[in-house]
C-alpha cells in the first residue's frame, strides 16, 4: 500500500471513523462479527502512514499470544512493520527483564509456567493432601486474588464479599496460598501476576525507568478491553502516566471471565474516567446471518450495554431448537445432524458443538466417534505440544538443515509419513487425533508449496506459528467450551446442553453471576456464521426421570406461548421449547431472573408461611456451617422465599423451582420436602 488512503479502502463508515480518530483518548464498542481487528488495525497504519505517530512508540496490547502474533501480520501488510504487538504479560515482561540487573541487581527472576509444582509443596507444608484437579482450582483463586490485588490475609473477607465458592474452605485457601508466596519468593521465581505487579512497581519507584518506558511507548491501543482485571489496569495507568493516547476496544456483552477478576468497568465507564473520548460503536455484523443476528440481538435484549447489531450478510436458515429426552439421544441427534450438513458440503472444520463445561464433551465424541466423524477437542493439549508435532517439527527441521532437493510437499509428505501419516484416516480416537495433526502439517506444506516456498521458508513458517500458537486448521468437528470459544467462529454451531443448572450453571447464584452465564450463550450464539442449533436434554441417562428443564434464557426465545407435549421416555424425536416463565398472580411474562424463581413479579402479592421460611432459613445455615461454605451456596434467598411460597410436597413440584436443578434437588431435595410437608 503506497497511499495513504488506501490504508481507509474499504472500511464502513464506522471503520472509517475509527481509523482516522488517530489520536486518544478513543473508545470502540465492536459487537460481534463487526470488524474490530480490521478497524484497529488500519487505525494504527493509518497513523504510523500518516505520520502522526512513530511505529516504535505504539504498543498494541491483547490477550492472547495468538491474538498478537495476528495484530503484527496485519500490520505488516498495511505497511506498519515496526509496531509493538504483544500480550500484557510478554510486554512486562520484556522490561523488568531489561531493567532488573539496573534497578534491582543480580540475576532476574525465572518465570513459572504453571502454579501448580509449587502449590504442591505449598499443600505439604501445610499438610493439606489435594489432588491435580483440586490444586488447579486452588490455582484459579490464587490468580483471582492476586489480579484483584487481595493479599492471603484477606483473602477471606474477599472471597466472601464476591461470592467465590473455592475447593476448599477459604481459610485454607488463604493459608495456602501464603505458602506458596513464600516458596516463589525463596526461590526467586514470578508467576505471571507478579511480573505485572513487579513492572508496575519498579517503574513507580523508579522515575528513571518509567520516563525511558513513556519515552519509548507514547501511544497505547488495547484489545479486548472488557476482560482488563484491576492488576492489568493499574500497570496500564503506571504505563501511561497521566497520559491519555490511548484506543480501547471492547464489547461489554463478550465479558465473560470476570470469575477470573476481569470487569467490563473499565470499558463501560472510559468515557467517564476520559470526558474527551471519542466513543465510536461498531454495529455492522459481517459475520453471522440476519436469522443468527436476531437470536443474538434478542438475548442481548437485558443488557444495559446493549449493542443492535445490523446483519450484512444475505439470509439463512432459522436456528433450530430441539429438545431431548436424555444426553445421548441429544448427542446422536447432533451427529446426525452433522452427517447432513458433511454431505452438503460443509467442511468440518466449519462446525463447532460448544458446551458448557469440558465434561460434557464426553457424549458428543461417542456419537462422533461411532458416526465416523472426525473431531478436535479444543482446550485440551496446545497442537505444538503434542508428542507428534514436537517429533515431525525436530525431523522437518533437520530435513532443512541438508541438502533436500525435493518439492516441499513430496518432502514433508515423505517425512510424516515415517512418524504416522497414512493416505486413508483411522478410525478414530488418539489415533485419530494424531493423524489429523500430522495432516494439518501436511496440508499446510501444499498451500505454501502453491506458492512457491521450500522447506526451509515451511520450517520458519512453522516455528513462527509455534512462538505465536496459531495453529494450522486441523480437519475435524470442534468440541469446545463456551469460553473456549470467544474469538472464533463457525459456519455451523451445536449449542448443546442448555439446561437450568448447566446454564446458567448450578453455582450461578447473585444476578451479576446469571447475566454473565447470560452473555457466555451470547458468545455462543455469535460464534455461528449460518446454521446455528441450540438443543437440550431432559435426563442425564436413558430411561431415567426428566427432571431437566431448558434454560431460563431460552424462554420466549422461539415464540411459542404453549408448554410443549409430554412425550414417552423412549422416545428420541425432537420437541418444541417450553413456554416462557410467567407470573402465576397476573400472568405477565417474567424477564428478571429474581421472578423467574419466585415464579411472580416482585410487585405481586404473595401468600407463604413465614413460620416455613424461618425453618428453611434455619435448616440452610446449619447445612452450610456443615459443609463449610457460604450459605447462599446452599440456596439463595430468592429460592428460599420460592420454596416457602409454593410449600412443594413432591420432588417434581420442587424441581419446577428456579434454582434447584438436579444437584441441588439430589443433595437437599429430602430435607427440604420434610420441611415443606411438616409445614
Amino acid at each position: 500500500m503506497n497511499n495513504m488512503d488506501d490504508v481507509l479502502a474499504g472500511l464502513d463508515p464506522e471503520q472509517r471513523a475509527v481509523a482516522e480518530a488517530v489520536r486518544g483518548p478513543v473508545c470502540v464498542l465492536a459487537g460481534a462479527g463487526t470488524g474490530k481487528t480490521r478497524a484497529i488495525t488500519h487505525r494504527i497504519a493509518y497513523a504510523v502512514r500518516s505520520g502522526v505517530v512513530d511505529p516504535q512508540s505504539v504498543l498494541a496490547v491483547t490477550f492472547t499470544t495468538r491474538a498478537a502474533g495476528e495484530l503484527r501480520q496485519r500490520l505488516r501488510a498495511l505497511g506498519a512493520p515496526g509496531v509493538q504487538a504483544r500480550t500484557f504479560h510478554a510486554a512486562a515482561l520484556r522490561q523488568l527483564t531489561y531493567f532488573w540487573p539496573r534497578v534491582i541487581g543480580g540475576e532476574a527472576p525465572s518465570v513459572i509456567e504453571s502454579k501448580l509444582p509449587v502449590l504442591a509443596e505449598a499443600c505439604r507444608l501445610v499438610r493439606k493432601n489435594a489432588d491435580r484437579s483440586e490444586l488447579r482450582d486452588i490455582a484459579s483463586e490464587v490468580e483471582w486474588a492476586k489480579v484483584t490485588q487481595v493479599g492471603p490475609e484477606d483473602y477471606p473477607t474477599a472471597a466472601a464479599k464476591h461470592h467465590r465458592t473455592p475447593p476448599v474452605p477459604p481459610e485454607e485457601i488463604a493459608r495456602l496460598y501464603d505458602a506458596y508466596e513464600q516458596i516463589r519468593r525463596e526461590r526467586h521465581l514470578v508467576d505471571f501476576e507478579t511480573i505485572l505487579e513487579l513492572t508496575a512497581a519498579v517503574m513507580t519507584e523508579h522515575q528513571e525507568v518509567a520516563a525511558q518506558i513513556r519515552q519509548q511507548y507514547r501511544y497505547f491501543v488495547v484489545d479486548e478491553y472488557q476482560d482488563v482485571n484491576p492488576l492489568q489496569k493499574l500497570l496500564l495507568d503506571t504505563w501511561l502516566g497521566g497520559r491519555d493516547d490511548i484506543c480501547v476496544v471492547g464489547d461489554p456483552n463478550q465479558t465473560i471471565y470476570s470469575f477470573t477478576g476481569a470487569t467490563p468497568r473499565y470499558l463501560t465507564q472510559f468515557a467517564v474516567e476520559h470526558p474527551s473520548a471519542a466513543v465510536i460503536k461498531l454495529v455492522r455484523d459481517y459475520r453471522s446471518t440476519p436469522q443468527v443476528v436476531d437470536l443474538a440481538n434478542r438475548m442481548a435484549a437485558r443488557s444495559p450495554h446493549r449493542l443492535d447489531l445490523v446483519a450484512q450478510r444475505p439470509d439463512g436458515p432459522k436456528p433450530s431448537f430441539a429438545d431431548y429426552d436424555d444426553e445421548p439421544a441429544e448427542a446422536q441427534g447432533a451427529a446426525r445432524a452433522i452427517r447432513k450438513l458433511l454431505d452438503r458440503g460443509v467442511p468440518s472444520r466449519e462446525i463447532a458443538i460448544l458446551f458448557r463445561v469440558n465434561s460434557q464433551s464426553e457424549a458428543y465424541e461417542e456419537a462422533l466417534s461411532k458416526a465416523e466423524i472426525p473431531y478436535v477437542l479444543r482446550g485440551a493439549e496446545r497442537f505444538f505440544d503434542r508428542p507428534e508435532v514436537r517429533q515431525a517439527v525436530v525431523l522437518l527441521r533437520g530435513a532443512a538443515r541438508s541438502s533436500a532437493t525435493e518439492p516441499l510437499a513430496s518432502e514433508v509428505h515423505h517425512i510424516l509419513s515415517g512418524v504416522g501419516l497414512t493416505p486413508d484416516p483411522p478410525g478414530g480416537g488418539k489415533a485419530r487425533e494424531k493423524w489429523e495433526s500430522l495432516k494439518a502439517l501436511a496440508d499446510l506444506a501444499e498451500d505454501m508449496a502453491a506458492e512457491g516456498a521450500g522447506l526451509p521458508a515451511y520450517v520458519a513458517e512453522l516455528e513462527r506459528r509455534a512462538t505465536e500458537q496459531h495453529a494450522p486448521p486441523v480437519e475435524g468437528v470442534t468440541l469446545a467450551s463456551l469460553h473456549a470459544a470467544k474469538g472464533l467462529e463457525w459456519d455451523a454451531v451445536f449449542l448443546v446442553g442448555l439446561t437450568d443448572g448447566m446454564l446458567p450453571i448450578i453455582y450461578a447464584e447473585t444476578p451479576e453471576q446469571i447475566e454473565e452465564e447470560r452473555r457466555l450463550l451470547y458468545v455462543g450464539i455469535t460464534r455461528a456464521r449460518e446454521h446455528l442449533s441450540l438443543s437440550w436434554a431432559g435426563a442425564r441417562a436413558p430411561g431415567a426421570r426428566k427432571t431437566r428443564r431448558p434454560s431460563r434464557f431460552l424462554d420466549g426465545l422461539t415464540g411459542r406461548t404453549a408448554s410443549p407435549p409430554r412425550l414417552s421416555p423412549s422416545s428420541r424425536e425432537r420437541r418444541q421449547v417450553a413456554a416462557p416463565v410467567s407470573c402465576r398472580v397476573c400472568a405477565k411474562t417474567l424477564v428478571a431472573a429474581a421472578e423467574q424463581k419466585l415464579g411472580r413479579c416482585s410487585t405481586c402479592p404473595a401468600d407463604y408461611d413465614e413460620a416455613l421460611l424461618e425453618r428453611l432459613k434455619a435448616w440452610r445455615t446449619a447445612t452450610a456451617k456443615e459443609s463449610k461454605i457460604p450459605p447462599y451456596v446452599v440456596f439463595t434467598d430468592v429460592t428460599l422465599q420460592a420454596i416457602a411460597e409454593r410449600a412443594p410436597v413432591t420432588e417434581q413440584e420442587l424441581a419446577s423451582i428456579a434454582g434447584v436443578g438436579k444437584v441441588k434437588l439430589d443433595r437437599y431435595g429430602e430435607a427440604v420436602l420434610s420441611l415443606c410437608r411438616g409445614a
